[in-house]
């Protein structure tokens, strides 16, 4: 292999906001924000959806309904 071609990899820890749950991983992405676990310093990201909250996974399904879109599909589908 090339030497000084591959990313570096960084410890994370992913935070998902909506199910309160974290995965602690190594990644090339980083934030501004850090925070210790162990003794290692990790890159703190958020996330609005993982597979702990996402409902394929959950098997929970809701949706969400943003300014009658459903309502406004049926309409324009209705003939």
């Amino acid at each position: 292999m090339k030497s000084d071609i591959h990313p570096e990899l960084h410890p994370v820890v992913y935070v998902d906001a909506s199910a309160e749950h974290e995965f602690v991983s190594r990644s090339t992405q980083t934030s501004d924000t850090t925070r210790t676990i162990d003794g290692v310093e990790h890159y703190e990201i958020r996330l609005e959806i993982s597979s702990a909250s996402h409902p394929f996974f959950t098997g929970k399904q809701h949706y969400v309904d943003t300014a009658g879109r459903i309502e406004k599909f049926r309409r324009k589908y209705q003939k």
